[in-house]
């Protein structure tokens, strides 16, 4: 375990008894409702100083409610510093009326809108989408990229249209560890790398790794190399839980963390543990 508390950049919280989350009829294994005590339940001996809330896909319509819910919870346990939002970009500039209502909310820092669920990823490069996106710095939000490795590509033009937005890859562009594929990905994430708009979450990696049969070995080589082309100064650690616990507990990502940058000093590890979520996600 790291020698000093962490900081979470990508938690999921969520009540099902509030609000609607569609997508978890198929992953019955965390369909319920998971709060900061089950957080401090699940990760054990770490210590976290602070998390990040990454938003949960909740049903079409509620994602202001999604956040007001997880403000209360920052409003009384300040560990949840931050919090990334859904908000539906495709609405081009309209969509200034949902960013001005999230900016109410202390909590929030960035906002996401999944790419990865989308059929057709092209979405978003509609004159629409991009409007949408380059009002993000105008509030001071950060913009969550979240695709699967084979739409990656639209994730490094997202970034080269939009220099003056400041995006995070969510989990190292979820490669295609289960198979064994490195390419496109391996060119890939050093392309996505080259702009230096762009920091990346080491999360979210052993869940697309082979979910009953998968070894640390199989991930090693990925989280390396998102390391090896970002930099200590561009990554930042994330656990993705609850969607974690499909796969792994708590801790166990934490320790193949620990192995993967066991000859990097400490100034290095605290910036993947600490430093570089605090200063992009604006954390104090």
């Amino acid at each position: 375990m790291p020698e000093f508390p962490i900081i979470d950049s990508h938690v999921h919280l969520y009540d099902v008894q509030r609000l609607s989350y569609g997508w978890l009829a198929n992953v019955p294994k965390i369909d319920r409702s998971f709060d900061l005590d089950d957080f401090d339940a699940a990760r054990g001996p770490v210590q976290i100083e602070k998390l990040v809330f990454a938003e949960v896909a909740v049903d079409p319509g509620l994602h202001i409610d999604e956040v007001e819910f997880i403000q209360q919870m920052a409003d009384g346990d300040p560990r949840l510093a931050g919090s990334v939002a859904h908000a539906p970009l495709e609405k081009g500039a309209r969509v200034e009326q949902d960013l001005e209502k999230l900016a109410t909310l202390p909590s929030v820092r960035g906002i996401r809108r999944l790419i990865e669920t989308e059929r057709n990823p092209a979405f978003v490069l509609e004159p629409a989408f991009l409007d949408g996106l380059r009002l993000l710095p105008k509030f001071g939000f950060t913009f969550d990229i979240c695709v699967k490795h084979w739409a990656l590509t639209y994730g490094i033009e997202l970034a080269r249209r939009c220099p003056q937005v400041s995006f995070v890859l969510d989990h190292i562009g979820k490669p295609d560890i289960k198979n064994g594929l490195r390419q496109p990905w391996w060119d890939q994430i050093a392309e996505l790398a080259a702009l230096p708009n762009v920091v990346c979450k080491i999360s979210g990696v052993v869940t697309e790794a082979d979910h009953q049969s998968w070894k640390a070995d199989d991930v090693k080589p990925y989280v390396e190399r998102a390391i090896e082309v970002f930099g200590f100064d561009r990554v930042m650690y994330g656990s993705d839980w609850t969607v974690s616990e499909l796969t792994h507990r708590y801790p166990d990502w934490v320790a193949i963390l620990d192995d993967i940058v066991s000859g990097a000093s400490v100034d290095e590890r605290r910036k993947l543990y600490r430093d570089t979520v605090s200063r992009v996600y604006r954390l104090g």
